[in-house]
């Protein structure tokens, strides 16, 4: 070693020690500095809170739990392979096609690809929906939707024992099916009654949220009740549906909502949103119209709907007095399909039904439901108002057979500009792109001005427009002239055709905001 580099490590040796002594007096001195202030910043401990003034928190959390450990056992899971040779649109919960989401991000939403991929080959696709046993030898309620199609189904208990399943029978119409396995002395959950619910009650929600969190409970409340909304995987089902808030997500299809008493008032079915998850708005089947069909598929294998021929909507206080109603109740016809028990009875566009056998009808959800829950052959009696005149019309329900129900001008457009859309004679070519069925006539909507007065009424191109205020459009012309004819401050009434059926529409031709759309639910061809 050099003599420079000896030199300096003797004096590193030197001053080793003292340094050492040195720097330890200063930590100990920053710490009790600092330390103590930081300790003093701090403040003193809490105390516990007092138990007497978080008892009703306690009492909640109590209770909540209870309801969860009563109704836990009867909640399955329910494991689906299902066989389909193409995509399919709006299958799944809350509208969501497996087909449509990333391979790599299906496994969130309760799907799995199987190994047959190919496009020009059946592809398998694996779901995980929810279900609950209602009776203890081994039935199980789910939706339709969570079975259908299925290869194979397979239960899984909560505790943790697995059974293959069969279908006993599916409603599509109202999207329920019951699936039974081989067990006995099974725990159960009793029915609620879904009638008395009322917005602002509690109630929970219990399934398998994204396939693999299963067994799951959320907490929330009755939102609303007779909600006429649609699920996109059914459009004709009966719109009566409970809303809640407590969080329901893909995989929770076929679950039970249960209120306080630990009763199925409801089975989770669809939800509201534009990413795939829970945005806060789920829907329930309500327990009763749910009972009636569970009731006929365990006893014949199958549900079979009560059917007039109608499309219907509700009477609101913007449309009524186009049809002379003195207030805001009723069924509105918009369409009466030919050969059905209500061409047969007399039945005509534009009346309103007010009772059906003595009972008033608030609403064409009211209606539709009564009348899907009869069986055919039931004989009823319509009490309607035609032009504001009251009528008595009898009928006979007919069978809903879901196949049979679907629905069946040369020259330059002209633009309207009071209501922003263009229209055009319906030829045979537009009838034929269109799809417009042989018995629809008048004008096809070319285009529709955005924040016009259509737009916001909910008109758009390919809808055909068939009454102005109740008299027969014959031509884009007569469409103009009809239109023109009507004062500028006055709404305007239009019958308007989509491949969804007919409804009637209620148009104002000065709004400047909101929807200006008077159509609220179109119920068409349930009834």
């Amino acid at each position: 070693m050099r003599p420079s580099t000896n030199s300096l490590g003797a004096k590193a040796k030197r001053f080793a020690l003292p340094l050492g002594a040195i720097a330890a007096i200063a930590f100990t001195t920053l710490f009790l500095l600092f330390g103590r202030t930081s300790a003093q910043t701090a403040g003193p401990q809490q105390p516990p809170l007092d138990q007497s003034k978080i008892a009703p928190l306690i009492s909640l959390n109590q209770a909540v739990q209870a309801v969860a450990a009563h109704v836990l056992p009867a909640v399955v899971n329910v494991s689906v392979t299902a066989k389909v040779n193409q995509p399919q649109g709006g299958g799944g919960f809350g509208g969501i096609n497996p087909q449509e989401i990333p391979p790599e991000f299906r496994r969130f939403f309760g799907f799995g690809q199987g190994p047959d991929q190919g496009q020009n080959q059946p592809q398998y696709e694996y779901g995980i929906g929810s279900g609950f046993i209602i009776s203890g030898n081994g039935y199980i309620v789910t939706n339709d939707h969570v079975v259908e199609n299925a290869k194979t189904i397979h239960v899984t208990l909560h505790d943790r024992r697995s059974f293959p399943a069969k279908v006993v029978g599916v409603d599509k119409l109202d999207d329920l099916a019951v699936i039974k396995i081989d067990a006995d002395n099974l725990p159960t959950i009793p029915w609620g009654d879904s009638s008395k619910l009322q917005p602002g009650e509690t109630v929970m929600a219990f399934g398998s949220p994204f396939g693999s969190l299963t067994f799951s409970v959320t907490r929330g409340i009755i939102s609303a009740v007779h909600r006429g909304v649609s699920p996109s995987h059914n459009a004709r089902a009966p719109r009566d549906y409970i809303q809640t808030d407590a969080a329901i997500n893909p995989g929770n299809s076929g679950g039970p909502l249960v209120d306080a008493y630990g009763r199925v008032v409801g089975i989770d079915t669809f939800i509201y949103t534009s990413s795939g998850s829970f945005a806060g708005a789920g829907f329930a089947i309500p327990s009763l119209i749910a009972q009636h069909s569970i009731n006929e598929i365990i006893k014949t294998g199958k549900v079979v709907h009560g059917f007039l021929g109608i499309g219907i909507t509700d009477v609101t206080p913007e449309n009524a007095t186009f049809f002379k109603v003195p207030n805001a109740s009723g069924a509105l016809i918009d369409q009466v399909n030919p050969d059905t028990p209500a061409s047969r009875a007399g039945l005509k566009q534009g009346d309103v039904i007010r009772k059906l056998n003595g009972k008033e009808i608030t609403d064409a959800t009211d209606l539709q439901v009564a009348v899907s829950e009869m069986s055919p052959g039931t004989a009823i009696t319509l009490d309607i108002l035609r032009d504001g005149n009251p009528t008595t019309i009898h009928a006979t329900v007919g069978e809903y057979q879901a196949n049979a129900q679907q629905a069946e001008n040369s020259g330059a457009g002209q633009q309207h500009a009071r209501l922003g859309i263009s229209v055009e004679n319906l030829s045979p070519d537009i009838r034929q792109q269109l799809g417009v069925p042989s018995d629809v006539n008048g004008v096809a909507i070319q285009s529709v001005q955005a924040g016009s007065a259509a737009d916001e009424a909910g008109l758009s191109p390919g809808n055909v427009i068939m009454q102005v205020n109740r008299h027969p459009v014959t031509s884009a012309a007569a469409f103009a002239d009809q239109v023109r004819s009507i004062p500028a401050d006055q709404s305007v009434l239009l019958l308007v055709w989509s491949k969804q059926g007919t409804i009637y529409l209620v148009v104002h031709p000065n709004a400047t905001g909101g929807t200006g759309n008077d159509q609220n639910n179109d119920n068409n061809d349930n009834q």
